[in-house]
Formats: C-alpha cells, structure tokens, sequence
C-alpha cells in the first residue's frame, strides 16, 4: 500500500524493475545466440552492452532490446564489408533459428524479434587504441565505439551517488516511455548523469524535479560520447523540434513542481495524480 511520496516511489522504482525471471530468460537466450554465432565464426569474445549491462533497462522487457556485442576474429575485417558481414551474421543466425518470427539486417547489428523480447547481436573487432569497430552498413563505414566505457563510466558515477543515480535514471526513462520514446535512451542517461554531477540526490521527488528543471535547457544540445571518440548523441527520437522538445520537459517540470507543493501541503493523494501524471501506471495510486 502506498499512502506517502516515499513509498510512492518505492513502488515507481520497483516497477521500472527488470525480473529476476527475465533476468534469467535474457542470460539463457543471450548465451545460446553467442554460441550459435561461435559455430561458424571464430569469436575472440562475447558480451551483454547497452541498457541492460548499464542496469539501466526498464520494465516491461518486451519493449526492450538486448545488446549483444560479438568480438570476432580480425581475419575478418578485411573479407567483409559492413553490409556483407552483417549479412553473413543473419544467415548464421537463421540456421539456428529457422522459427523465429523475424531476423533482419539492421545499420549496425542483426536483430533477432523473438515472442517475449529483442535481441541486437553486434558483430565487432578489436580497435587500434583501444575500443571496438562496429558496421553501420548505410554509411558504409566503420564506427568507434566502447560500450565497456560507457558502463564503466556509469557505475563510478551511480557509486558517487551512493546507488541513487540509475534509479533516478530509469525513472526519467520511464517517463520517456510514457511520452512515446520522445528522447534517445542513451541520450537521456548521459544528460541525467551530466545533470546531476556534483549534485547531491537528497531523495527521488526532487531529484526527478531538479532533472526535468535542467534538461529544459539541456535538450537543446547533443551529448559527447563519453568514450571519447568524438562522436555526438542526438536527444530526439520521436519529436521532430527543439521546441517541442523543451515542452515536454517543461510540462514534466511544472507537474513535478506541483506534485511537491502538493506533498508540502499534505495533500497526498492529489500529489500521487500529479505524479501519475508524469509516470502513469509506473507510478502507483494512493492507497
């Protein structure tokens, strides 16, 4: 039963939660994908990157994708191109599984749309320097990338935060969810671990505030890929300017700025609609 802010979001913390059940699905499906991919490739090394290695997923995980990065052989790189290497993965991945709704080629990786959850296998090599080489086959060229710095980088700062910092961040992208993917994923955990730097979280309500406040200015601008490689991240996904991208977060802010005087005013219920307003189903009812 949730009759106060706190354990109101307790309860918006523990939606946004992945289960241990699909915890285990994913760990099981993800080893078998690397093994059926080690069948005819020779693969230096395999891992979980994206969201979920950064433990910054959200519920419910069929909207999700799982990111698999495939560190192949570099006797490679010189066979294939981005487009032909990606075409090689998907046909490997089809004999394996041959009933599996959809397999397709996308830019970067080959996606597996399994019944329950996706699955982006990414084929890589070993960078010069440090780092990895992925396709993006519509450019026809190679990417830089580190996906193991960006979730090194992610838990020193949730640490910094005493492990408030990845809650915090789920909820902002669970309120993102609720406003149709207005914002790349990826974007809004560098903005939030950009705002929140050197701030302290004294609690989840003010801290939700406080980055909605600051992302009204921060949405404006594209963020540095924290791995170094001079590469930039696009905030919008499905908002088409930068105007309506300030809106979103203003409503977000002026709701969460009631919520509280609300709160303050003892007035509980009406402060958990407003936070359902922001969070809906997420968030909890009064009571």
């Amino acid at each position: 039963m949730a009759t106060t802010i706190k354990t109101g979001f307790e309860k918006l913390r523990e939606n946004l939660q992945i289960t241990t059940l699909q915890s285990s699905t994913v760990s099981t499906r993800q080893q078998n994908v690397r093994e059926a991919v080690q069948q005819e490739f020779t693969v230096l090394t395999s891992f979980l990157a994206g969201s979920y290695a950064r433990s910054t997923m959200i519920a419910p995980l069929k909207d999700s994708d799982i990111d698999i990065i495939v560190v192949l052989d570099p006797s490679y790189f010189s066979k294939y191109t981005p487009a032909s290497l990606l075409d090689r993965l998907r046909a490997v991945l089809l004999r394996t599984y041959p009933k599996t709704p959809k397999i397709s080629r996308n830019g970067q990786a080959v996606t597996i749309t399994f019944t329950d959850f996706v699955v982006d296998v990414v084929p890589a090599f070993n960078r010069n320097g440090g780092g990895y080489l992925i396709p993006d086959s519509v450019n026809k060229r190679w990417i830089s990338t580190d996906p193991t710095a960006h979730a090194s980088l992610l838990t020193a700062q949730n640490k910094a935060h005493d492990g408030s910092l990845v809650p915090l961040i789920k909820m902002i992208k669970g309120w993102n969810r609720i406003i149709n993917g207005a914002f790349t994923g990826f974007y809004l955990e560098l903005m939030t671990t950009d705002i929140l730097t050197n701030v302290t979280i004294s609690d989840f309500p003010s801290g939700v505030r406080y980055v909605f406040d600051k992302g009204r200015d921060k949405i404006k601008y594209k963020q540095r890929d924290p791995a170094g490689f001079g590469g930039y991240i696009n905030p919008l996904n499905n908002v088409n300017t930068v105007d309506d991208a300030v809106s979103r977060f203003t409503t977000a802010y002026n709701r969460a700025v009631k919520a509280e005087e609300l709160a303050s005013a003892n007035k509980i219920p009406a402060a958990f609609e407003e936070w359902r307003k922001i969070f809906d189903d997420y968030f909890p009812t009064y009571g």
